[in-house]
């Protein structure tokens, strides 16, 4: 992807809060890990879409596609504030408004184990509550992406009988949040982060359905409630998972064997690592275990930078539509010939 230099006046500058950064096969905190890229013959293009533009999510994902130019457009990386936005309603928006040839992959902004406030900038320092895409153009772009998690269910499989867009009011009638925290016991003292470590997997009716992951980002004592980085639709069912270390290494490994699919023979010259805050509160120091699973796979010549997400965007393979997850590895590769 090297050319001629360019200007800073040329470029633009993309960038979102994390809860953990990634360069190569490290992984740190509280610092900043930059990534230049460079074509020789693709281009890209910046759109931007406020919070305060729309209330709903799936418009907000429908206006912020609007400002990508369409004519050669061949991929969109999508960085979205991560705490107020309903990531799989702003991803349906997203899909549903480009055409079907069209990859989407991103993710959503982090705060530590925090969830207090995350920001996406873009052009500047100054941080936004906004959402931000970067849309790839060029018949020579190659971009490759996968998504795996790793976790274990357990416990009785539940239906969703009450809930509105990603806040879930019931599992089987009555109060999730009471029924979550029996299942937690002396974790729930430290609701939302300890969340992190025990997900939820839905999934409807349907038994060929591949099943999705949902964070916690918050809850209600009051109401008795839960509010999920996307949505939890009634009549969905629902089981709580838990940590296994080794297929969360595998699932890193699976997420980049993924993109080779897209690429051939063609080794990548970038990889975009968004790996979910959950997996790095059970990786603990085994945390760059992932990342280097990652390297082995791509081999030593493909550039790895990446951060930790409070939502991945991505289809789990190629051939499948793009969802929010949560508690995935999530990859994007790149490279240009």
């Amino acid at each position: 992807m090297a050319g001629p230099s360019r200007s800073v006046s040329q470029c633009r500058l993309v960038a979102c809060s994390t809860a953990g950064e990634i360069l190569d096969t490290h992984v740190f905190d509280d610092s900043l890990v930059c990534t230049a890229i460079e074509f020789e013959r693709s281009s890209i293009a910046v759109a931007t879409a406020q919070l305060d533009e729309s209330s709903d999510c799936a418009m907000l994902g429908a206006l912020l596609t609007s400002r990508l130019p369409r004519a050669g457009l061949a991929h969109v990386f999508v960085l979205s504030d991560g705490i107020k936005v309903n990531g799989s309603a702003l991803v349906a928006g997203i899909v549903k408004s480009l055409p079907a040839d069209v990859g989407v992959t991103g993710g959503l902004a982090g705060d530590g184990a925090r969830f207090e406030q995350t920001a996406v900038c873009v052009d500047g320092p100054r941080p936004r509550q906004q959402i931000a895409a970067i849309g790839f153009y060029g018949s020579g772009l190659r971009i490759g992406y996968g998504s795996l998690g790793g976790w274990d269910s357990f416990g009785v499989e539940r239906r969703i009988t009450r809930a509105a867009g990603n806040v879930l009011y019931e599992l089987d009638g009555e109060p999730a949040l009471d029924l979550y925290k029996r299942y937690l016991g002396e974790h729930a003292r430290s609701l939302p982060a300890s969340g992190l470590l025990f997900p939820l997997s839905i999934r409807s009716g349907s038994a060929d359905m591949t099943p999705v992951v949902r964070t916690i980002l918050s809850i209600d004592e009051r109401a008795r409630t839960m509010t999920f980085a996307g949505d939890v639709p009634v009549d969905y069912r629902a089981r709580l998972m838990r940590a296994n270390f080794e297929r969360l290494l595998d699932g890193a490994s699976g997420a980049a064997l993924a993109t080779q699919d897209r690429l051939g023979q063609h080794s990548p010259e970038l990889a975009i690592l968004i790996s979910c805050v959950g997996r790095k509160l059970v990786l603990r120091q085994r945390i760059e275990e992932e990342v280097e699973a990652v390297r082995d796979v791509l081999g030593p010549i493909t550039c790895l930078s990446g951060f930790y997400s409070y939502g991945e965007i991505s289809p789990f393979t190629p051939s499948a539509r793009c969802e929010l997850h949560n508690q995935t590895m999530t990859i994007t590769t790149l490279s240009e010939s």
